[in-house]
Order: C-alpha cells, then structure tokens, then sequence
C-alpha cells in the first residue's frame, strides 16, 4: 500500500482537532473542575448521595467514568466487527460523534437541581468520544504505510492539542471576563456555555473529516457474516489466537495495559487532585491545563523522532520511566509551583506516549484488512485498563482519606508496564537476530 494523499491525511488528523477539546476541556480541564467545586459546598459537602450509596465526590466521578469505560469495552467488538465486515466503520464513527457531541452540549443544564442528568450525560459523552476513537484509529493502517504511521499518528495528536487549546482559550475567556457579557450572570454559568460550545465544535469540524476519509474496506463478502452479536466476540478470540503466536505484540499489549492504566487515570484525575488536595484556584487550574497542551506538541514530535532514531520501544521503556517519576513527584508535590512544574514534565510525555504507543501496535500488526477489529481488541485493552485505574485510584481514595496514596500507587502499574516493554525489546532483538543469521547462512 502507499500512504494516501496529504488532503486525506489532514482529514483524518482534523478528528483529533474536533474531538480533543472534548477530552481537554470536559475530562482534564472545565468539568471536573466544575464538578469538584459544584460538590465542595451545599448541598453536597463534599459527598454525593446516588443509588442509596453515600460517595466522596471525586471517587464518584472516578467511578462513573470507569462504568463507562467497562461499556464501551463490552459493546466495542460487536460494533468493530459490523463495521469490518461491512465496510461503514466511517458511518459508526459518525454515529458515534454525534452521540458524544450532543450529550456535551447537553452538559449546559448540569446543575444541582439536575445533578443526575450531568452525570448522564458525562457519561453519554464520554462513550461517545472513546467509541468513536476505535474506527478513527482503525484508519491508520489503511492511510499510511508502516514507515509513515509514527509522524501520522504524531500529527493527528498534536492538530487535537492545537485546537483543544484554541477552544480551552474561548472557554478561559469566557469564564474570566463573564462579567462583561451581557447573557452571562456567573462564572459557572460560563463554564456551562463553555460545555455547550465544545459539542458544536466536536461535531462541526469532524464534518471535515467525514468528507475526506475514504469509504473503509469490507473484510469479507456481503452476505458471509450471519451474527454480528456473537461475530464481534469471536473476531476478538480470532485477535487473541493470533496475538498470542505473535511474541514482540503479545509483551508489547502486556506492557501496554499496564503502563496505560497509568496515564490515563494520571490525565483523567490530576485537575481533581489540584483542586482537592492543594487548593489551588480554579484559574490557576485552567492556565496549567493551557501550558500542558502547548508542551505536548512539540513533544509528541521530539517522541515521534527519537523513536525513529532508537526505535519504537526502547522510546517508550524512557517514557515509562519518566512517567514513574513523575508519579513519585505528585505524591511529595506541596504548592502551586510544584504542580506547574510536574504538569510541564507530564505534557512533555503525555501525547508522545499515546501517539507512539498506537503507531507501535499499528506496525506490530499482522498485515489485514480486519483492522477495526484488530484496533477493538486494542481499544477494549485500553478501557479495561482504565476502568481499573480508576476504580483503583477512587477507592484508595476512600480507604485513605487522600488522593495522594491513590497516585503513589500508580508507580506499580507503570513498573509492570515497564517489565513487559523490557520483555518485548528483548525479544524483538532475539528475532531480529535469527532472521538476520538464516539470511547469513542462505548467502553461505
């Protein structure tokens, strides 16, 4: 295959742009800010009272996030496989889309007064958003070759940093300067258009996107897959079977899994942790948010390029390590200046990790035309992955009485990360090895 033209590349790359202000401004940013401040004082206190369960507010939202993620993680391969199977895998990401942008947009009445409706609606968007990745990310392998996916991947991550700060500069705008619009009354009033404006962006620019991507290719005969419920499932056991026989991709999901519980719960629950554990104000949050954003560009690059120098994995052993002590560091961090220093060091590794952590899986892949599976069978690896860091992270929580011993514990799930990618390096050496020794003796 040759990687396809650069109007297609700029097309896939614009969902980043479109989708990751909802990543940056609902999970990271205005949200959960709203929310920890919403739930500090009357009526809630601190404490939630749903399902006939009293909960700390933040282990709440940790624990609603996590039951979407176990959703996604189930309904994923089902869709995957209709999607593979009858080539629409672009129409699923539409759908997907739509349902994550309006149930943000919708995140403009969460109030006290419809606290349950918020909390749907969060994670209505949240499903939207993480479903919707699994078919964008599928398109990877069909757009580029393998020597182009690391700078392709890099360059879909970095439009989503660029136009999320674009976005979180309007809603900071909003929020500081509400006073002076005349159909503003308060700061969280702000904030909930800032909720409203994110879903018509999401939904507006992925419309690029959606007119540039080709049609996806069927994997099979119309007519050849009689049950898509159960297909899905088998498709995964298909992925696994032939995983397993693949040593360097069965260490490197390994690994992956772990590592990624990391990063995800660190990105899902630091601006909680500003709030709550050290105070800081809600401003000062934002501005952090903004610089964070503005580091991971470039070093997504600078990770894009150094893995082409070292190679794929032994970047991300470098990264782990990184991300271990950044975790020591959140745990002894005391003042604001901390937090701003250990929030430059995280986006200086938080898209690279991303980026190349997919364009790595995307290269260890078998050659297929089963792509959206073989990216569900990632994306189903990943939510699982998030689903227990953060149940993990919430319930330390309430254990403890501090988020801070949720974050220590975070350095045992990127040492196992670290193992498994120590693990996979080695053996992809091993085999590397082999191949280039039955060359030598066939030249012999």
């Amino acid at each position: 295959m040759h990687t396809a033209s650069k109007k297609v590349i700029n097309g896939w790359a614009m969902y980043d742009w479109a989708n990751s202000v909802y990543n940056l401004v609902i999970t990271t940013t205005f949200f959960p800010i709203y929310y920890t401040e919403m739930t500090k004082v009357s009526p809630f206190n601190g404490e939630v009272h749903i399902l006939g369960r009293t909960f700390v507010n933040t282990a709440l939202y940790n624990y609603a996030l996590a039951f979407t993620y176990l959703i996604v993680a189930i309904t994923l391969p089902i869709l995957s496989s209709i999607a593979d199977y009858k080539g629409n895998k672009k129409k699923f990401m539409q759908a997907f889309c739509t349902l994550g942008a309006l149930s943000c947009s919708c995140l403009y009445f969460f109030t006290p007064q419809y606290f349950g409706f918020g909390i749907i609606c969060m994670m209505l968007a949240a499903f939207g958003f993480y479903a919707s990745l699994v078919f964008y990310n599928s398109y990877l392998p069909e757009i580029a070759e393998e020597k182009d996916r690391d700078h392709v991947s890099a360059k879909g991550f970095s439009y989503g940093y660029i136009g999320s700060v674009l976005m979180q500069l309007v809603g900071f705008a909003l929020v500081l300067f509400w006073n002076k619009i005349p159909f503003l009354h308060s700061a969280g009033e702000a904030v909930r258009w800032t909720f409203l404006l994110v879903g018509i962006w999401w939904i507006g620019f992925a419309q690029i996107t959606f007119n540039r991507l080709p049609k996806s290719i069927p994997s099979q005969q119309a007519g050849e897959r009689k049950n898509f419920i159960t297909g899905g499932f088998i498709e995964l056991k298909k992925v696994f079977f032939q995983m397993i026989k693949m040593p360097v991709l069965k260490r490197f999901l390994f690994a992956f899994f772990f590592y990624n519980m990391g990063v995800q719960t660190v990105m899902l629950a630091a601006t909680n942790f500003g709030s709550k554990v050290l105070n800081l104000p809600s401003t000062n949050l934002i501005v952090i948010i903004v610089i964070i954003q503005l580091v991971a560009i470039p070093g997504a690059y600078i990770i894009s390029k150094l893995s082409g120098i070292y190679g794929n994995l032994q970047v991300l052993i470098g990264v782990v390590l990184f991300w271990v002590g950044i975790c020591i560091g959140a745990y002894y961090m005391k003042t604001a200046i901390h937090f701003y220093l250990l929030g430059i060091a995280v986006g200086l590794v938080m898209g690279g990790i991303q980026s190349l952590s997919r364009s790595t899986y995307s290269k260890l892949m078998p050659v297929t035309n089963d792509t959206a599976s073989f990216f569900s069978f990632y994306d189903v690896t990943e939510k699982i992955a998030i689903v227990i860091g953060l149940t993990a992270f919430g319930y330390i929580e309430e254990f403890t009485g501090t988020m801070r011993d949720s974050v220590i514990s975070l350095v045992a799930f990127f040492s196992i990360g670290l193992i498994g990618l120590i693990s996979a390096l080695h053996r992809q050496r091993k085999e590397k090895a082999t191949v280039k020794n039955e060359k030598l003796e066939a030249v012999n």
